[in-house]
Order: C-alpha cells, then sequence, then structure tokens
C-alpha cells in the first residue's frame, strides 16, 4: 500500500474541497497564494494570502479534520480577515485570533455534509454567535477577559480564555501581519483579488447549486469606511438645499433651445453633532472624528456647528463657525455616566434647534425604545454595538 506523503494528503484534500457542492466556492481562494506543509511548531498560519500547515500537526488529524483545518484557514482569506481587523489585532492579538476563529469555525460547523469536513479537537466554537461579526464577538471577549495576555498563545495556538462564562482551553491559528498592505493602493489591489478569486469559485459554486453563506456574501462588498459615509452623509444635506435660480439658464437644456433655471448649492445653516460621553467614547477616537469634522466643514462651511456632550442628559453644548480652523483643539467633553440618546432628540426639541442634519456618535449601548422625533436627517456612528438598529436615519460601523 502506497502511503501519501503530507504534501500530497494536502494536495488530495484540496481537490476534495474545490469539488464538493458545499466549498467549491472557494476553489479560487484555495488555489490563491502559497499552500504548503511546515516543519515550525505551529498549528497552522495565515498572512491573509498564503496558508502553512504543522507537518505535526497534520500528521495527527483525520482527513476530515484536515479538510476542516484547510477550510478554516481560507475562509480567513476569503473573508479578508487580516487585512480589514489590524487595528483589533494591533491592541489584542489573542482575542481578535480567537474572534476570527469563532466565525470561520461557525461557518464549518454549519456545512450541511459532516462528513466534508469537522473542526480538530480544541477548535473554539460556540452557537452563540452565530452570524456575529469578528468586532462584535471581539468586545464581548475583551468585557469578559479585561486581563487577556494580547500575544497569550502566539506561535503555540493554544490558550485560556473566557468564552461565556466559561474557562475554555483554545487551540487556535496564527493569522500574521506581515502581508497587511501599507498603502489604500495595495489594499484595494488585494480586496479585487481576494474577490476575483470567490467570483471566479462562484460561478463553479453556482452551477453546482451552492448556497452562499451570508459572511461570504458581506465580504464581496466592499465594506463603507465611516468617514466617507460622515463626508456624503454632510454633502448631502447641501445638496438637498439646492435651489433653482433664473440668473443663469441650465447650459443641457439651453442646447436644445430651452430655456429652465439652473439649480445653485445654498449652505448648510446648521449642524449639530451630539457625542456620547458614558465611557466608551475615548479622547482619542473623539480627536480622530473631530479631524474628520474640520476637513467636512473646510469644503461645505456650515454657518454654525453645534457640539453636544450627553450621557443620560446633555450636559453642555460647544458653538462655532463653520470655518473655524481649530475645531479639535477646541473640544470639551463633559459627562460620563450611563446612556440615553432620547435625552438629545428632546433637547434638540426644547431649544427648539432647526438643524439641517444631526450626527450622534455613540457605542450604540442605549436604552431599548430609543425616542427620537426630530425632522432632520440623522447619521450614527456606532463604536461598538453592531447589532443595534437606530429608530430612524443611517447608521454606519466606526472602526476604531
Amino acid at each position: 500500500m502506497a502511503y501519501l506523503t503530507d504534501e500530497e494528503r494536502l494536495k488530495k484534500n484540496h481537490i476534495v474541497l474545490m469539488r464538493h457542492p458545499e466549498t467549491a466556492l472557494y476553489s479560487g481562494i484555495i488555489m490563491m497564494g502559497d499552500s504548503e506543509v511546515s516543519d515550525e511548531s505551529f498549528t497552522a498560519y495565515t498572512d491573509g494570502v498564503n496558508k502553512k500547515y504543522s507537518r505535526s500537526f497534520m500528521q495527527k488529524l483525520k482527513d476530515v479534520e484536515l479538510r476542516g483545518l484547510i477550510l478554516h484557514e481560507n475562509l480567513h482569506v476569503t473573508l479578508m480577515h487580516i487585512p480589514r481587523h489590524t487595528d483589533l489585532m494591533k491592541e489584542n492579538h489573542t482575542l481578535a485570533n480567537i474572534a476570527m476563529d469563532l466565525v470561520v469555525n461557525d461557518i464549518i460547523m454549519n456545512l450541511s455534509d459532516k462528513q466534508l469536513a469537522s473542526l480538530p479537537e480544541g477548535a473554539v466554537y460556540d452557537e452563540k454567535f452565530h452570524g456575529w461579526s469578528v468586532r462584535e464577538i471581539y468586545n464581548h471577549l475583551k468585557k469578559e477577559n479585561p486581563k487577556c495576555n494580547p500575544r497569550a498563545g502566539s506561535g503555540s495556538g493554544t490558550t485560556e480564555i473566557v468564552i461565556n462564562g466559561v474557562k475554555r482551553e483554545v487551540t487556535g491559528d496564527e493569522h500574521d501581519m506581515g502581508k497587511t498592505p501599507s498603502t489604500p493602493e495595495e489594499g484595494e489591489k488585494l480586496e479585487k483579488a481576494i474577490n476575483q478569486a470567490i467570483r471566479e469559485g462562484g460561478m463553479l459554486a453556482g452551477r453546482l447549486g451552492t448556497k452562499v453563506p451570508r459572511q461570504v456574501e458581506q465580504s464581496l462588498d466592499k465594506p463603507l469606511r465611516w468617514e466617507d459615509v460622515l463626508r456624503e452623509f454632510w454633502t448631502s444635506s447641501v445638496r438637498g438645499k439646492d435651489e433653482y435660480t433664473w440668473r443663469r439658464f441650465n447650459r443641457a437644456m439651453l442646447a436644445n433651445d430651452i430655456l429652465a433655471p439652473s439649480t445653485e448649492n445654498e449652505t448648510l445653516t446648521e449642524v449639530i453633532i451630539s457625542i456620547d460621553t458614558s465611557g466608551s467614547i475615548n479622547q482619542k477616537m473623539i480627536a480622530k472624528f473631530a479631524v474628520q469634522v474640520q476637513a467636512i466643514c473646510d469644503s461645505c462651511t456650515p454657518e454654525t456647528v453645534r457640539i453636544l456632550w450627553w450621557d443620560t442628559e446633555v450636559h453642555g453644548e460647544q458653538v462655532f463657525a463653520g470655518d473655524s480652523p481649530n475645531i479639535k483643539d477646541i473640544l470639551k467633553p463633559i459627562g460620563g455616566g450611563g446612556t440615553l440618546v432620547s435625552c438629545v432628540a428632546q433637547y434638540i426639541l426644547e431649544k427648539r434647534y432647526k438643524p439641517d442634519c444631526v450626527v450622534v456618535f455613540t457605542d450604540g449601548y442605549v436604552e431599548d425604545n430609543v425616542k427620537w422625533n426630530i425632522s432632520a436627517d440623522t447619521l450614527w456612528l456606532v463604536t461598538e454595538n453592531e447589532r443595534w438598529s437606530p429608530p430612524k436615519g443611517k447608521k454606519v460601523i466606526v472602526n476604531n
């Protein structure tokens, strides 16, 4: 009987996954980058493109577990975990690794064909996190493990962690930021390559009748940067105030000998920015936010920018002209208690302010029945509670 080498065994199980209806979707990702067997001491590894598998660890696994391990690494690449969550990895590599593992292992555990792939012993999984994002899980683990060693388990892949109140010893893989794009152009190039690989696999998967996991569908849509959403929200508020004027004619209509008015942009009269000071929004985040506000003010120049500081009530406000050159330097947060965002709407109504738009900067851990009965367009910048939905307006997640 001829025995397969570890390299041949890896290739054989690659082919099994690429041909199976449930995992054909990942065939382009499996072929992407280098996949190799290593004599180094770890379980498995990815830098967001390439994949490595420990020879000694592979030899302990049945084929069904090896396929689970292969799928695990390639799902990290598919979901672009490394480039999208470098900030979490820098803050606490241990919790970020586990959060990412919980997401991909949830996909593996929900495969219909249980003989196709299974998790190796010690792999982290909890059905509570079904459908959760990496950042939602990370924030949950962070609260449960406030003293977690940020580099626990690195290399060896084993660490002790509390998950939903239970202390567990977890065997994980290693996620390395070595291939993290250093420029926006590199990031866009990598994202396009991964999306193309997914779509190539998707063509085969479509013929086989594969159902694409929700997490993968979401990864195909480039996530919007909150800074871009803020800018678009603000400038769209200006566009919403366009007025017709007969002082000059619409040039496009003139070409057809039709006299019609053109439009001219009005300036924003007042913008209200309400900032949650309940504790989660720290000074560093406020400074980052203020830089974006400054940049937008420089281009849109509202007449008035009104900052409201609130937790369970509005503690105070700061008002300045939209062309002020030093917004970030004059902000003075007030508050630091609980969180009751309805107080902001109540305050605006009581003061009879008539803002063109309102921006709410909050962690998202607010009361269940938010009362937001103001007419102005509202943008909610949420730093933590991704699952929370505002009563009206647009929500965007802020990556700290």
